[in-house]
């Protein structure tokens, strides 16, 4: 299946049931990824979480509905998935600016989040230095965590464990065991079963079969795949997330190439990561559509 189209048949899927319980496995099924991945692409290529783009597109429904319908706010409530009027007053005037019942009001002012539809637009040519891999399997040690993929909470919870970790040295740690000085890794590891609401990360290094592995650390294999490695000079975090923008709505829907929506690699060099020239990498593992 095309890229882009697996996406659009995504967001077409939800918005055919905003007004029902939607199914993330049937959502992920759409995208033909697993719902970890999708969400997580969703973001990158939207620009918005999904569990945003769901609440406002029910929220501008339920804005269009009380505005020409004599429907009871409750029922309008339930059936855009708030377990009460309260809960919905409270999401309603957020989005709106406005309550429920001033939405009925001759010439009250409402907002509209439209559908989105993903396409291919040319927007002046951007260069990606990137190269396909074969590699072998590898081993790494890494220090994993379990983060949720509700509400966005990994964004400010990897960031935190990247924190700590440089606190607490375990990057140092990392740097002392491995043989390749020069990078250190974040694993995001997208096999996780289609109920789970977490999936793991780790920070991560190259390492030896012999290595004895501290307590606290595991060691993992990486399996042999094809590997799209991505060039990215800049700095963090906004060198990586423009990158990651561009890999999704520019790579993938072009080269040939998808994701296998396993895993991912992210590889940080020493050096200041606030530099202009800082560099670093994006590792993908791919097959050829």
């Amino acid at each position: 299946m095309d890229w882009l189209s697996g996406i659009q048949n995504a967001i077409n899927y939800i918005e055919n049931h905003l007004t029902e319980e939607i199914d993330y496995d049937k959502v992920a099924e759409k995208a033909a990824c697993s719902f970890f991945y999708f969400q997580r692409i969703f973001s990158i290529l939207c620009g918005i979480t999904l569990g945003d783009y769901i609440r406002n597109r029910r929220l501008t429904l339920a804005g269009s509905e009380l505005s020409v319908s004599d429907a009871k706010v409750i029922d309008i409530a339930l059936k855009y998935g708030y377990e009460s009027p309260e809960s919905f007053t409270r999401a309603f005037s957020k989005f709106h600016g406005v309550t429920p019942s001033e939405a009925r009001k001759n010439g009250s002012k409402l907002k509209s989040f439209s559908p989105l539809s993903v396409k291919i637009t040319l927007s002046g040519g951007s260069i990606m230095n990137y190269k396909i891999v074969e590699k072998q399997a590898f081993d790494i040690i890494e220090k994993v965590e379990s983060h949720s993929i509700e509400n966005s909470a990994n964004t400010k919870s990897i960031p935190d464990f990247w924190t700590r970790s440089h606190n607490d040295g375990t990057v140092k740690q990392l740097i002392d065991l491995t043989p390749d000085k020069t990078h250190i890794f974040g694993v995001c590891y997208g096999n996780m079963p289609e109920d789970s609401k977490t999936f793991d990360y780790s920070i991560a290094a190259l390492c030896s079969p012999d290595t004895d592995i501290p307590k606290g650390f595991r060691k993992n294999t990486i399996p042999a795949r094809t590997w799209a490695v991505f060039e990215c000079i800049g700095a963090m975090p906004d060198a990586i997330q423009n990158l990651w923008h561009k890999i999704v709505s520019e790579f993938f829907p072009t080269s040939g190439y998808q994701p296998t929506c396993e895993m991912d690699i992210e590889a940080y060099s020493e050096g200041n990561m606030s530099s202009r020239d800082y560099r670093s990498e994006i590792w993908i593992p791919v097959i050829k559509k």
